[in-house]
């Protein structure tokens, strides 16, 4: 195993992503639909701030989580959600009007023994949750179109599509994720939602970048298809894209697997997940879902299907061919170690007349 990483960091393995195309879409179209069972059957759970509720927080060093839980039920509320950061408890519920908040308070005060006034209480409004939503639809809006615009400019508008179709599927995941997880759904989710996309663009520029200096030099003679050339193109940077994500991916865990187990760190929880995920999932979608796509839409130009037709007819040729000509074909793939003479293109030049007579 450390031996095959080895290689493959010293770029000694070429992996064909786009041959494999089927495979890569099979998985996708598999994680899609698991995604969206979540999405219809489970839902997604929404924070107090998209919901409305009643938030209240208080300090109990020595209290466990069923002890918040279940003093906070027998005063009164029905969706309880308990949450620690440190030795502060956040408790959410549902909309609660003032005396039975301030039932609640008191049943905390008295079984935690803390003041009542140092239970604070914060009533959200489900229309500041729609607000949020409607502005962050907004800036999707906005950012998918400035990306199509800025791809289309720089690039084509094949490469923008593609790069829009991977940043379609990497939101759907993550999204997936959090509906079966359970991972309550909150602002700070939303500002993760949009930095994936970030990231997940940022990934997949680099790669049309060298997939558009690759095949920039193909031409009518080129010994390579639009295929292979996008496919060699991935390679070189499968690397870059690895080391990338490994090291952005490592602070992101921390606070997902550490942070939130040992210290608590519920607020960072929700924006965690969607970073872990979206990191993830955009690194596989340029790799595995924006470049196939791209190959794709590229192969059915008549420019490229023509160069493929050409290609493919020379190497039928050689298959048929006779023996000599085998051998050169043979020769070239190990890498034209001999060259042939331009003054006989299937060997050796020919000796003179007059040198056979001197031998005879």
């Amino acid at each position: 195993m450390m031996s095959l990483l080895r290689r493959l960091y010293r770029g000694e393995i070429n992996v064909d992503f786009v041959g494999r195309h089927k495979l890569w879409y099979s998985l996708s179209a598999l994680l899609l639909i698991v995604s969206f069972s979540g999405l219809l059957f489970k839902g997604l759970n929404l924070g107090v701030e998209f919901r409305g509720g009643s938030v209240f927080t208080f300090a109990a060093p020595a209290a466990s989580i069923e002890q918040v839980r279940t003093t906070v039920t027998e005063a009164g509320p029905h969706q309880v959600i308990v949450q620690t950061a440190g030795e502060r408890w956040r408790v959410t519920t549902e909309s609660l009007n003032e005396g039975a908040v301030t039932k609640v308070r008191t049943a905390v005060a008295d079984e935690f023994k803390v003041d009542r006034e140092q239970v604070s209480v914060d009533v959200i409004g489900a229309s500041w949750g729609g607000e949020v939503s409607e502005k962050a639809i907004i800036g999707l809006i906005v950012f998918m179109l400035a990306i199509i615009l800025y791809l289309t400019l720089a690039f084509e508008w094949k490469m923008a599509l593609a790069a829009v179709v991977a940043l379609i599927h990497d939101l759907v995941i993550t999204a997936g994720v959090y509906a079966w997880s359970g991972f309550e759904v909150t602002p700070a989710t939303m500002l993760g939602f949009l930095t994936i996309l970030g990231y997940s663009l940022y990934d997949a520029v680099v790669v049309f970048d060298m997939i558009k200096e690759v095949t920039a030099k193909l031409g009518t003679t080129s010994k390579l298809t639009y295929t292979q050339a996008a496919n060699n193109a991935l390679n070189h940077t499968l690397i870059r894209s690895l080391n990338t994500t490994l090291v952005a991916i490592l602070p992101v865990a921390a606070i997902l697997f550490i942070g939130t187990t040992l210290l608590g760190a519920g607020t960072l929880k929700d924006l965690s997940l969607a970073l872990f995920v979206g990191m993830i999932v955009g690194t596989y979608s340029s790799l595995c879902v924006a470049t196939p796509l791209l190959v794709l839409l590229k192969e059915r130009e008549p420019k490229y299907q023509a160069l493929a037709k050409r290609l493919a007819s020379t190497k039928g040729g050689s298959k048929s061919g006779s023996k000599g000509a085998g051998a050169s074909a043979k020769g070239r793939e190990e890498g034209d170690r001999e060259p042939v003479s331009a003054g006989a293109p299937g060997g050796p030049a020919a000796e003179k007349p007059s040198d056979k007579r001197k031998k005879r």
